[in-house]
């Protein structure tokens, strides 16, 4: 099989099972002459799962104008909002602290997160999401 050359990536972020030619996804794929419709009906059955949720998606464009997608995890910063009941964290970080989050509540999140961490194993990966987590003005409990 012949190696289909690359013309590049387009990286996204849509809320699971809603893709639709609306921005941000209909001209960062028109630009680049992908059909969009197919990209949507593809996207929204493959994260029927992930309903609602932001779901990152690398896009790698062909030059036929095929396509392929690889879809990651939600951020971690949408899990910790989710695990602590947070409409948003700290506007200042480091000054204000909104809530505390505790090891356990690191380490459910960094399961989840695993496949999408570089992180040999959860207790670094906890280690990953305690740092997203005081980035948003969140305590890291013992």
């Amino acid at each position: 099989m012949a190696k289909k050359e690359i013309a590049g990536f387009v990286k996204l972020q849509i809320k699971g099972g809603q893709a639709n030619p609306a921005p941000p996804v209909g001209p960062a794929l028109g630009q680049r002459g992908i059909n969009i419709m197919d990209f949507c009906k593809a996207f929204n059955e493959k994260t029927k799962g992930l309903m609602g949720k932001p779901v990152p998606v690398i896009i790698t464009v062909y030059k036929d104008k095929k396509f392929d997608f690889i879809i990651k995890t939600p951020p971690a910063t949408f899990y910790i909002k989710e695990k602590l009941k947070l409409k948003s964290g700290s506007s200042e970080p480091g000054r204000n602290i909104v809530k505390s989050i505790t090891k356990k509540q690191l380490e459910e999140i960094a399961k989840e997160k695993m496949a999408d961490l570089n992180a040999h194993d959860i207790d670094q990966a906890a280690k990953i999401i305690a740092g997203s987590a005081r980035s948003m003005g969140i305590e890291v409990k013992e």
